[in-house]
């Protein structure tokens, strides 16, 4: 006997020409009243009713983000396609290219400015030390079209006899740890120093945040920016950009205080100096051994000892992450798909939008079982997930019945939770195409990511630090 199941369910989805403007169960983070109070505040409404209203295009350009890989029809079908039953237009690659023109960039970067900011419960895991919140600080870069268009702001790297590789734009964020949520970030041509892009950011500072940034960041001007916010830093510093701190007064773990800015600051900037020892030892047998100088504002040596803070320094590596997860995940190491400067800047903000729209899911799931650390949450899985729903379009709308705090992508994310505790990895750093930015590997660097143990020992270094090599 022949069996057969038939499952039927209902689609809804904003009405008329609205109908494709949706996100599947992200709408409801990036939902229709959010996108038209944008609209409205940047003045990017449509004067009159068109086949693809502004807010279509919104949702149509965050689309194009969580597809990186699909064309522009393509993506007009991932969003129509569970809406078949609908009469509704097909537009043209030309009608789509003219509607991202017509609602430029300022939607989606106030779109994304609306979302940014802390995840983060007070006293959620990998979030917070010493009730502080802590906070990384870190730049990337991303690969845009070789087009006449971009290139005169966006150049290319050049040698001593030409050019080379793809034009550089270069992207700078603040993250929260734990949650790799975005509390702001400025991007713009490689030419500006990633100093002054994270001076932009020192708004989204305030008194309960601990900053942690590498040793790009470690600027006698820049750090006393950041503390004029209320803020906590933990910088690592090179021995290259500041001249060797001199100790005014060594303390019990091994610390020392002493102030930096001669010549730079009109008050000298107090600082806790922690150098350390570090060994870094690979799955394969390899021992790296460096010297680490930090300098942070936390000066109060009981409360905050220096052996914690050589471990917390380690967690400035939740940007890097993020950025994996937008370069590598989302992206998938694709050039950037606009040729104009406008729509350069809305690709990039709508890139940070989805992101920080599936990271805000990611939230809302892991606040239903207290204590997970998102660390365990599997962005692959939340991507796809998401990427999913838009082309069924399951749950653009809330739930008339009792709320549904996990949802869809909740339920998909904590049934492929990732291992409770997973051993510190390092990321190979080697050319593995033209346009890498890395340098042959010549044994500084893992050919593959391996795990490693890292034992590090506080010490004072009288001979100084000694410079790291140029890589």
């Amino acid at each position: 006997m022949r069996e057969k199941s038939v499952i039927t369910r209902t689609v809804e989805v904003a009405g008329g020409v609205y109908a494709p403007g949706h996100l599947g169960e992200l709408t409801q983070i990036v939902d229709f009243d959010l996108v038209d109070a944008v609209l409205e505040e940047t003045g990017t409404r449509e004067k009159r009713l068109r086949l693809l209203p502004s807010r279509v295009v919104v949702y149509f350009v965050l689309a194009l983000a969580l597809f990186e890989s699909c064309s522009y029809r393509t993506v007009w079908g991932k969003l129509t396609a569970g809406l078949r039953p609908l009469t509704l237009t097909r537009p043209s690659v030309s009608s789509l290219s003219r509607a991202r023109r017509r609602i430029g960039a300022a939607p989606l970067r106030r779109l994304f400015e609306t979302l940014a900011g802390p995840l983060a419960r007070r006293g959620q895991a990998g979030s917070f030390y010493r009730g502080l919140r802590t906070v990384a600080l870190d730049g990337t870069h991303l690969h845009t079209p070789d087009d006449t268009m971009l290139t005169w702001r966006y150049p290319k790297r050049s040698g001593k006899k030409l050019e080379f590789g793809y034009p550089l734009l270069r992207l700078v964020v603040l993250v929260e740890c734990g949650t790799r949520a975005l509390l702001a970030a400025a991007f713009g041509p490689e030419s500006e120093g990633e100093l002054g892009y994270a001076q932009r950011l020192l708004h989204a500072l305030d008194h309960t945040m601990l900053l942690l940034a590498d040793a790009g960041f470690d600027a006698a001007e820049f750090l006393s920016e950041a503390a004029a916010t209320g803020a906590q830093f933990l910088v690592r510093s090179s021995a290259r950009r500041i001249p060797t701190p001199t100790p005014g007064g060594h303390l019990p773990d091994g610390s020392y205080l002493a102030r930096i800015g001669y010549g730079v600051l009109p008050a000298l900037l107090p600082v806790r100096v922690i150098e350390a020892e570090i060994t870094v030892t690979l799955a394969d047998g390899t021992v790296r051994h460096e010297q680490w100088r930090l300098l942070t504002s936390l000066l109060d040596h009981a409360r905050y000892p220096a052996r914690e803070i050589v471990d917390l320094y380690q967690e400035r590596w939740q940007a890097e992450t993020t950025y994996f997860s937008i370069k590598a995940t989302m992206l998938d190491g694709r050039v950037l798909r606009s040729h104009s400067l406008t729509g350069l800047d809305q690709e990039v903000y709508a890139l940070l939008t989805a992101y920080q729209a599936l990271i805000l899911a990611a939230g809302d799931a892991a606040g239903v079982r207290p204590g997970l650390d998102m660390d365990r949450i599997s962005f692959t899985v939340l991507l796809a997930t998401a990427a999913d729903l838009v082309i069924t379009a399951t749950n653009v709308l809330p739930s008339k019945g009792p709320a549904d705090l996990t949802g869809e992508i909740g339920r998909a994310i904590l049934d492929t939770l990732l291992p409770a505790w997973s051993r510190p990895r390092v990321k190979a750093r080697t050319r593995k195409n033209t346009i890498s930015k890395y340098a042959p590997n010549a044994g500084q660097h893992p050919q593959k990511a391996q795990t490693y143990t890292f034992h590090a020992t506080v010490t004072f270094l009288e001979n100084g630090l000694t410079p790291r090599p140029h890589r």
